[in-house]
């Protein structure tokens, strides 16, 4: 057996002057064709992000083929929303993106509020504190997708400095709404409660101290050779494959597209508010990395003008048959009693109709359609979950590419299953 040490290895100036005099070896046969391979990726692999699956068809190492199946999370959620009241189903909406339970609480309660006719009627409050909830969702679902997108590729202590931003965020849900994953604040016609005592001054700590954070995985990542050579260039979703496969969110203004609901159909303060919506240019990884990483900063310059111009006054729109009333009237009010007894017993008595509305969430445009016949309780209500939206162009994307650039694909695009299987 020939050892290591007893080969040789000619350097490349002897090999040049063999083949100038016609000594080279000669070249290598032409790779044999083979059969092409089908290799299941997922549905628990740790860069699918949950439990999504790809049937892979590989050529060697190139994709040939790609087959996103997803539905190992299914639970039904569409269809159980027919079996409760409008309010009943708010918990059932953290549990969709459940990286940002308070943008989707929000962007529910906006479609029913659409359906009872009281968007209009919401107390200023309110709509600056959503606004507000919508924000820090939207920063904390970014750290943790790049997080997860910067270890996927190998940069560990990225995922470390996002969590512990991210770990500052649930503080500050934890001491508005209770709880630190599944919040269920909002409610129809307004919120669940006011905010805290102090709660304000956490809310601009946190907003001075995250941007530090932002620009020190910028300074990590963005000029990092490593990372860029696993980014740039690869992925690339044309602006017009984003149009036709109706990509939204950070996937769509990475490839070019300058659409943001917040600005396109502007809801609650948005439209009083000043902020920029970053868009790319290519569309590769590197740039849905690039508008992440400004839309934090955004959304930072947002908070900081809500807390600066939140006003006084209620959170809850003065209408007993929306919102229940306050306990002590409760007790002793005849009419607050039998208010808050058809209220929990039957639900809001919603008009028939159909309405639909979309937020702009972390992941995309978050739609709900809501059908009514008329009572407390839906007749159809169906959810366009933009990660669901967005995986469908995988079959389009991944062809072309390595099984090793899966994973800078994936992590790119930030999908939940949680709302893919809803």
């Amino acid at each position: 057996m020939t050892t290591t040490r007893e080969m040789e290895f000619p350097d490349p100036a002897a090999r040049t002057a063999a083949a100038a005099a016609g000594t080279a070896p000669p070249p290598e046969p032409e790779d044999l064709p083979a059969e092409k391979m089908v290799l299941n990726m997922g549905p628990s692999h740790p860069s699918t992000h949950g439990v999504l699956r790809i049937v892979l068809e590989l050529d060697g190492e190139v994709i040939t083929r790609a087959v996103p199946e997803v539905g190992y999370l299914h639970r039904g959620d569409e269809k159980i929303a027919e079996n409760l009241t409008w309010t009943q189903f708010i918990p059932y909406t953290d549990r969709l993106d459940y990286l940002a339970p308070l943008a989707n609480n929000v962007a529910y309660v906006l479609a029913v509020e659409k359906l009872l006719g009281i968007q209009d009627r919401l107390p200023p409050r309110c709509q600056y504190i959503r606004v507000i909830c919508c924000e820090l969702a939207r920063i904390s679902s970014h750290l943790l997708g790049l997080g997860a997108f910067a270890m996927d590729v190998g940069a560990m202590t990225v995922f470390l400095l996002t969590f512990t931003e991210r770990e500052k965020i649930y503080n500050l849900c934890e001491a508005l709404t209770g709880a630190r994953f599944t919040t269920s604040y909002t409610r129809i016609g307004g919120l669940a409660r006011d905010l805290p005592p102090g709660w304000t001054d956490q809310c601009r700590r946190f907003a001075r101290e995250v941007l530090p954070a932002i620009n020190e995985v910028e300074a990590l990542l963005t000029r990092n050779r490593i990372w860029v050579d696993r980014t740039r260039d690869l992925g690339v979703i044309p602006k017009a494959d984003a149009i036709a496969y109706a990509l939204t969110g950070p996937n769509l203004r990475g490839s070019g597209v300058d659409y943001d609901v917040r600005k396109a159909h502007p809801y609650l303060v948005y439209d009083r508010l000043r902020f920029d919506v970053p868009v790319g240019t290519v569309g590769d990884c590197y740039d849905r990395y690039l508008v992440r990483m400004e839309e934090m900063r955004q959304s930072v310059r947002i908070i900081h003008q809500c807390l600066d111009q939140l006003p006084g006054g209620p959170v809850n729109v003065d209408d007993g048959k929306i919102v229940l009333p306050s306990k002590d009237k409760v007790l002793t009010h005849m009419e607050e009693l039998i208010h808050q007894f058809m209220l929990v017993t039957q639900g809001v008595n919603a008009p028939p109709g159909e309405v639909y509305f979309g937020a702009e969430n972390p992941k995309g445009e978050l739609g709900f359609y809501l059908h009514s016949r008329g009572g407390g309780v839906p007749y159809r209500l169906k959810i366009r979950a933009p990660s669901f939206v967005n995986l469908a162009i995988l079959g389009r994307l991944l062809p072309g590419h390595l099984i090793s650039d899966v994973v800078a694909i994936l992590g790119s695009l930030d999908f939940v299953m949680g709302e893919c299987d809803r």
